[in-house]
């Protein structure tokens, strides 16, 4: 394995283009970003770590002329493996940049997930966990994009791609041992999927909470989402920079028709009705009162749950802790409490946990219990499922 102290600097595109050759022959290379986005909407890309168990380096994309172009090349480069921890932040800056997914594509924070290390375990704690070795965290916090960066910056930010090389090994060993390899495919099946990282206008909404009861008030905050996303985009600037959250729900509620009915709203500043956003977001609400009742967007229906369900789904906690520390698997990866009650009140509920390894796994064991083919069973402080044929049942 490589020092951590020894790594090299690149801000020369000559450079960079030779590292990335000395990469490709490697099995693997694992991967790490710094960025910030705390006033722009699209992450600004800081620094890159990369690392294989001889050598390590840190690329500074904001060096005079530097070309990523080799860098994206590698990321193409499907020979060879690459390994991040938490990928989809990293991955969406790649995608910005050159619509490029790093594949093959490994994420230890998932792996540690599919090999048991719990829900959520942070990368201090897998690293210490696996290596016994502790990060300094003292420079979590550093503005990224300042530069000179210290040796102490820099030392802390390589650090996180030479130990992300061991944990790499060992979880992968991990799973091979554990026959779940072809689980961790199924998981990273998502994060393969270059849509994953495309931002759409229209569907910004989905990020809001559902707190319109009609089909109009639905179009309109459609309409406003949208705006706001695409505006957000072309400004580079935090959604909420363009317009908070509670403002796109009231307008979608009130529906203003003019800047007269705008003014009144209590979640704009202002005078924002006299802006010429104020102007383009009337115009959003206009497009949404005009469409044909035939062609609303229909609201998600919620059914009643069945008789009994709420104690189903708690049988089904039960359960999923068993099926978790039974099999050495994160629960939350297995199914999570909104998926478990819906399990509860339909047998072919639409959920990852019915479908896969996760159904062969849980799923197929919720139903079980649900139909009354199985039973829990509390013996000696730990918890199994037995088949209900055969035990004497007492007769209500």
């Amino acid at each position: 394995m490589s020092n951590k102290n020894d790594f090299e600097v690149i801000s020369d595109s000559a450079r960079l283009k030779e590292i990335c050759h000395r990469f490709k022959g490697h099995p693997f290379v694992s991967v790490d970003t710094e960025f910030i986005r705390e006033t722009t909407f699209w992450a600004k890309l800081c620094l890159i770590q990369m690392a294989n168990p001889e050598f390590a380096v840190v690329v500074d994309p904001l060096a005079d002329g530097l070309d990523l172009a080799p860098f994206f090349e590698l990321m193409r480069d499907e020979s060879i493996t690459k390994v991040f921890h938490a990928a989809r932040q990293d991955v969406e800056i790649f995608v910005k940049l050159d619509d490029v997914v790093p594949k093959p594509l490994f994420d230890t924070q998932v792996a540690a997930m599919v090999c048991g290390y719990g829900d959520q375990i942070s990368y201090d704690q897998l690293v210490n966990r696996i290596t016994g070795e502790r990060i300094d965290k003292s420079s979590r916090f550093t503005d990224w994009q300042r530069r000179p960066l210290s040796d102490k910056q820099l030392h802390y930010a390589v650090s996180d791609v030479t130990h992300l090389c061991e944990v790499y090994l060992s979880l992968k060993a991990n799973l091979e041992e554990q026959g779940r390899s072809d689980w961790m495919a199924e998981e990273l099946a998502v994060l393969n999927d270059i849509e994953t990282y495309r931002t759409h206008p229209e569907n910004a909404w989905k990020r809001l909470k559902m707190r319109v009861r009609k089909p109009r008030q639905l179009a309109v905050m459609q309409k406003v989402a949208a705006w706001r996303e695409q505006e957000a985009q072309n400004r580079d600037m935090p959604r909420q920079r363009i317009l908070k959250d509670e403002a796109v729900y009231e307008i979608a509620l009130q529906q203003p028709a003019n800047a007269e009915q705008m003014g009144r709203l209590r979640a704009l500043p202002r005078g924002f009705e006299r802006s010429q956003a104020a102007q383009a977001l009337i115009a959003a609400v206009e497009d949404a009162m005009a469409m044909p009742e035939n062609e609303l967007p229909h609201l998600p229906k919620s059914r009643p749950a069945p008789e009994h369900a709420s104690a189903a789904a708690e049988l089904l906690k039960v359960l999923l802790k068993m099926v978790a520390e039974d099999n050495g698997v994160a629960s939350r990866l297995i199914a999570t409490v909104d998926e478990l009650e819906r399990i509860a009140a339909d047998d072919e509920a639409d959920v990852p946990a019915m479908r896969g390894w996760r159904y062969q796994l849980f799923g197929k064991k919720a139903l079980e219990l649900k139909r009354g083919e199985t039973a829990l069973l509390l013996g000696r402080g730990r918890v199994k499922t037995v088949p209900v044929e055969g035990l004497a049942v007492a007769a209500e």
